[in-house]
């Protein structure tokens, strides 16, 4: 049995900082930055906001999502019995933000729960726990979560797309009549490389420059790009959506050039000039975006990475026509570098 995305669900602050407006507190000229990371501008949390709320409101639009479509049987909270949150800026040292999630969102009492972390991928590495748990019958339904308030040091360049938001996948059994898209594959390749790190004292992570990039970043998507390929026997002209870890645009747009994959293939997954890096959130945003565009019997591919270094690949098959979410009735607000601090401190 396989199993199968049953709903989405996501949440971006409304509030932006445009990449000349962090070069100016620098006294840097923006056009560098922009052309070389290909990010305009990011979200920034609002204040009181962190990876649990926003896990939370991700969640719960997950929830309404099947909730509201008239044509299919409701999905009820408490039929989650598994919740998996991946971060690297969880708000508590020791206390999980799963469980609070899980009660937030009034799931199943008798309900899986761990935090998650590997970087930006501990998001897919959560939806490949609730997937085998879905697989294996143990349990019917589980949401998988990434959630990060990012953050880069002052005057770092990680600062430019350090952002924040969160995704939620609720995963089921593939016979279900609210199924949309089937996953069909998963696998991991992972290693030892110092390419990025935060110490559990430290407040912002440190990383290895130009190094996070070929032997971090490309070896890995590399690889896992290559073994999915190779044990599901497919090319890239068979996938219509890719969807590959957005740690600015840079980087996804080799890989995609490198392989031979198209501008049409990647439009719909690739969000990051607009909102930055979400981290552990960013590729489950990029999927959630195809899963509102894609149609029926289209393949889907997704590449996450993680640094540390890791990557989880995936291969899914829509089983329907893409889903809207509901439109976002927030109008996006501008501030300034001093009111960027004061919500990220």
């Amino acid at each position: 049995m396989h199993s199968s995305i049953i709903s989405f669900g996501q949440y971006i602050p409304s509030k932006r900082i445009k990449t000349e407006e962090i070069a100016r507190q620098h006294s840097k000229d923006p056009a560098p930055y922009i052309k070389g990371l290909g990010v305009t501008e990011k979200s920034v949390p609002n204040q009181g906001e962190d990876t649990f709320t926003m896990a939370v409101e991700a969640g719960r639009q997950a929830l309404n999502s099947v909730a509201e479509d008239r044509y299919l049987p409701p999905l009820r909270s408490s039929q989650i019995s598994a919740v998996f949150v991946g971060s690297e800026s969880h708000p508590y040292a020791v206390k999980p933000t799963s469980g609070m999630v899980a009660s937030a969102l009034e799931c199943h009492p008798f309900c899986h729960c761990a935090d998650l972390e590997f970087a930006c991928k501990a998001g897919t590495a959560a939806m490949q726990i609730v997937d085998s748990m879905v697989r294996s019958g143990q349990i019917e339904y589980g949401m998988a979560i990434g959630s990060d308030t990012a953050q880069g040091k002052p005057g770092d360049a990680l600062e430019y797309t350090a952002a924040a938001g969160a995704g939620a996948i609720i995963l089921g059994p593939e016979n279900s009549k609210n199924a949309i898209c089937r996953i069909e594959k998963t696998l991991s390749f992972t290693s030892d490389t110092p390419d990025f790190w935060r110490n559990s004292e430290k407040k912002y992570p440190e990383h290895a420059g130009r190094f996070t990039g070929e032997p971090s970043y490309f070896r890995h998507t590399e690889e896992a790009l290559k073994g999915i390929l190779e044990i599901t026997k497919m090319e890239v002209g068979d996938f219509a959506h890719a969807v590959f870890h957005m740690p600015n645009a840079k980087f996804p747009s080799k890989i995609a050039n490198k392989f031979g994959f198209t501008k049409e293939q990647m439009e719909h997954g690739f969000i990051v000039p607009k909102i930055g890096n979400t981290y552990s959130a960013c590729s489950l945003l990029g999927l959630i975006s195809v899963l509102q565009k894609a149609k029926k019997d289209e393949k889907i591919l997704l590449v996450s990475y993680g640094s540390g270094a890791g990557s989880d690949a995936f291969v899914f098959t829509m089983l329907k026509d893409g889903v809207e979410l509901p439109s976002d009735e927030r109008a996006t607000e501008y501030v300034d570098y001093n009111e960027y601090v004061r919500c990220t401190s």
